[in-house]
């Protein structure tokens, strides 16, 4: 009997089944508040797909895309795409407005999941502007915004339900931890 000729279940063996209920994590904060570092250990904690809006954003100015809108209205498709197929997925963006916020919600609405918002902040203004002003950029052609460009981000207040970490206060894996938490309760 030929591989193509197999049912799809004669490749799956009992260790790729892990039943999980999909659900939308949404990571928001300014630049330079952990985002990033979070949500790439989260996602592997999860087994979920990491969606960072620098990389898209990136590769759209790479391929000569003037970029407004047009990271996040990707991010949002593939990120429902995921989730239709049963993954978990793990947005990281600044997610500055409450519109931005408004449509993660309504990716998850559309697939029926559970959308967890977290904003991350980092409380000590000091440490804040340290890792900003010593960030590298790790995406090709990517350049990392100054302190003083984070601090003039049109980043509007939150008028939703979130999860607020604070990684002034907590390390990176316990902010991974009290994320995982919520998502479990």
């Amino acid at each position: 009997m030929s591989p193509q000729s197999l049912p799809v279940s004669a490749f799956v063996t009992d260790a790729h089944l892990s039943p999980h209920t999909p659900a939308l994590v949404v990571l928001g904060g300014l630049p330079g508040v952990g985002k990033t570092t979070i949500a790439r250990q989260l996602a592997v904690a999860l087994s979920a797909v990491h969606m960072r809006i620098d990389s898209i954003e990136q590769a759209l100015r790479d391929a000569g895309v003037t970029v407004w809108d047009h990271g996040y209205r990707v991010a949002y498709t593939v990120a429902e795409d995921n989730l239709r197929v049963g993954r978990t997925v793990v947005a990281d963006c600044v997610n500055p407005w409450p519109l931005t916020r408004r449509a993660w919600q309504a990716v998850a609405d559309r697939v029926a999941v559970r959308a967890v918002t977290v904003e991350l902040i980092c409380s000590d203004v000091g440490e804040h502007e340290r890792r900003v002003e010593s960030r590298m950029p790790d995406i090709a052609n990517h350049r990392v915004p100054t302190w003083l460009e984070v601090m003039a981000h049109d980043y509007r207040p939150w008028d939703s339900e979130r999860l607020v970490v604070d990684t002034a206060r907590l390390s990176i894996p316990q902010s991974v931890q009290a994320i995982v938490s919520a998502l479990a309760s």
